[in-house]
């Protein structure tokens, strides 16, 4: 009798894959296989390799032929250095928006981030990481620079894997839409210096949570992960 064979779609096998790689369950650095994932899923490895090379061409792992799969390693200097772009980004954003975007549209933004507007069920990690993402790079498109809002998408693509945990606790979103609204009233108040000067605070402090919050997950998961996906 034939083992039943799962009916995961290549787009499902990724997205779980992608979990597994921002959670951390897969740690950093470590060697995963088509064989190993393909047992894991219960699908063939013709699925799993295409999971595999979509995550690659997104920078979650490397392919090494006759190696494996290679999850990237977790480098918290370049992360500094991809907070300090990111900074020098949203700051001219926020000046050209000071400029360029029309009030109806920073009031369109600011009912959507009004605090009263706080979730009073827990909102999935994702969820959260994306909303604030599309906060930003609103923001950025509302400059009127679309070369400004490319850059600052693949800053943040760069940054999502350690981001999204500055939201595992319900305190930092509630904070998070209150600085958020506070900066879209300082912009429709079209003062700019003000907003830049809270958004510089609001980016500096998220990227301390998360970077804690990374390293300490980093050596919650080591274990796990090794005994999960033993090296070799």
């Amino acid at each position: 009798m034939k083992a039943s064979v799962s009916k995961l779609l290549p787009q499902d096998v990724y997205r779980q894959l992608k979990e597994m790689i921002l959670s951390f369950a897969l740690y950093p650095g470590s060697r995963i296989t088509e064989n190993e994932l393909s047992k894991r899923f219960g699908v063939s490895r013709t699925p799993v390799r295409e999971a595999l090379q979509r995550l690659a061409a997104e920078g979650y792992l490397t392919i090494r032929p006759k190696q494996g799969c290679f999850i990237r390693e977790i480098d918290i200097d370049e992360i500094n250095d991809y907070y300090e772009v990111r900074i020098a980004l949203e700051m001219e954003a926020l000046a050209l928006a000071g400029v360029n975007m029309p009030d109806s549209q920073l009031d369109a933004l600011a009912a959507l981030w009004d605090p009263q507007q706080v979730p009073k069920s827990p909102m999935p990690v994702e969820s959260m990481a994306a909303r604030d993402e599309q906060f930003h790079s609103s923001l950025a498109l509302g400059a009127g620079n679309s070369v400004l809002a490319r850059y600052l998408e693949d800053v943040n693509e760069h940054l999502h894997i350690v981001r999204r945990l500055d939201f595992t606790k319900p305190e930092r979103i509630e904070q998070t839409y209150a600085e958020h609204h506070k900066i879209l009233e300082l912009l429709r108040q079209r003062d700019v210096k003000s907003a830049q000067a809270l958004m510089l605070g609001h980016i500096r402090k998220s990227a301390n949570v998360a970077k804690t919050i990374t390293l300490t997950e980093l050596a919650q998961q080591r274990i796990r992960s090794q005994a999960e996906f033993p090296a070799g």
